[in-house]
C-alpha cells in the first residue's frame, strides 16, 4: 500500500523510549508515522545502528531511519511542544505531506518528582507548557485536520487514571498529568455532546513500571520490576482498533486494558524472563462520574456570549 493510502499516525515525542516503541509497531501495522520531537539528528552518524532506544543518540531521526530500513514509512518533524506556532507547523506539515490525520498519540512530557517546597517556579512553569499546554495546543492544532477526515480519528493521551495517592510527593508535577487526563475526560464529552460518533480520545498509563532512561540507575536487582515497552505500544494499537464508546473518555492502564482486549499471558513483556514485576498503580480507581452527570441545566457557551457584546 503506498504512503498516500495508509492511515497517518503522528506520535508527539517519539525519540525514544516508550514513544520511539509506539512509533515503531505502529508502521509494523501499516500505518505511514510520523515522529516529533525536539531531538534531531544525523541519523546516518550514528555507529553502532539503531542506538540504545533510552540513549540521547536516540532521536526522531534515528527512529525515522529504524522504520524505514524496516520496510515502514516514517517522517521526522521537529516540534518544540511549548511554542504554539511549533505545535501548527508540525501538524501542517503531516497533512501536507501525507494528504489526513487519522491518530494522533501524544507523548511528550517533562518530569519533576518533588514537594512543592522543592519544586522551582520554573521547573512547574516547564512541566504545565509540556505536559498539559503542549496537549491542548496539540489538540486544538489536530481538529481542523479530523474535521477535514469526515470526524474520523482517535487520540492517545499518556496521562495517568484521577486518585489521591498519584499527587503525594510530585504536586507539580501531578498538576499537569492529572490536567491531561481531564482535558481527555472533557473532550470525550465536547464529542459526545455534538455526534461526532466516530472520534474518541482516550489515555494510558502504565501499571508496571517499563524500561525507560529513567530506569537505568536502578541495577539489574531492579530489572525484575520492569517490562518493555512492548506492552504500552500493543495496548495502544488494541485501543484504536476499539469500537469508539468503549474507549472515548476512559483513563485506561496498558495491562488492564490488554486483559480485557483477552491477553492473558504477560510474560512475553517482562525485562526480565521468570520475574514477576510489582505492579505500581492501584488495582481499583474512584468512579468520577456522578449522579448528576447528565443534567447540565442551562448550557454557557462563551462563544456565544462574546458574540453578543
Amino acid at each position: 500500500m503506498g504512503a498516500q493510502q495508509k492511515q497517518v499516525a503522528l506520535v508527539v515525542g517519539a525519540s525514544r523510549g516508550i514513544g520511539r516503541q509506539i512509533a515503531i509497531d505502529l508502521a509494523r501495522n501499516g500505518y505511514a508515522v510520523v515522529v516529533a520531537a525536539k531531538s534531531i539528528s544525523n541519523a546516518y552518524d550514528v555507529v553502532p545502528f539503531p542506538p540504545d532506544p533510552n540513549s540521547p543518540q536516540s532521536t526522531i531521526s534515528t527512529v525515522e531511519r529504524e522504520i524505514r530500513e524496516a520496510g515502514g514509512e516514517a517522517s521526522a518533524i521537529a516540534v518544540d511542544t511549548r511554542d504554539f506556532g511549533s505545535i501548527q507547523k508540525m501538524m501542517e506539515s503531516t497533512v501536507s505531506q501525507y494528504g489526513r490525520l487519522d491518530v494522533l498519540v501524544y507523548n511528550s512530557g517533562a518530569i519533576w518528582w518533588a514537594s512543592v517546597e522543592k519544586t522551582p517556579m520554573k521547573r512547574f512553569q516547564l512541566m504545565q507548557r509540556v505536559n498539559v499546554e503542549g496537549l491542548y495546543g496539540t489538540v486544538q492544532a489536530s481538529l481542523p485536520h479530523f474535521a477535514a477526515n469526515g470526524w474520523k480519528g482517535r487520540v492517545i493521551v499518556v496521562s495517568p487514571p484521577i486518585y489521591s495517592r498519584f499527587f503525594r510527593g510530585k504536586t507539580a508535577y501531578a498538576v499537569g498529568k492529572v490536567g491531561m487526563s481531564v482535558l481527555t475526560k472533557g473532550l470525550a464529552m465536547d464529542w459526545d455532546r455534538e455526534g461526532k460518533k466516530d472520534m474518541a480520545i482516550t489515555s494510558i498509563w502504565p501499571a508496571t513500571a517499563i524500561q525507560s532512561a529513567a530506569t537505568e540507575r536502578l541495577g539489574s536487582e531492579g530489572m525484575k520490576d520492569l517490562r518493555k515497552p512492548t506492552i504500552f505500544s500493543d495496548a495502544i494499537l488494541a485501543m484504536i482498533k476499539a469500537p469508539v464508546d468503549t474507549v472515548n473518555g476512559e483513563l485506561e492502564l496498558d495491562e488492564d486494558f490488554l486483559r480485557k482486549a483477552g491477553v492473558t499471558n504477560f510474560d512475553k513483556y517482562n525485562l526480565v524472563a521468570g520475574s514477576r514485576p510489582r505492579r505500581i498503580m492501584p488495582a481499583e480507581f474512584p468512579d468520577l462520574k456522578v449522579k448528576e452527570h447528565d443534567d447540565e441545566g442551562t448550557r454557557m457557551d462563551s462563544t456565544k456570549l462574546r458574540a453578543k457584546i
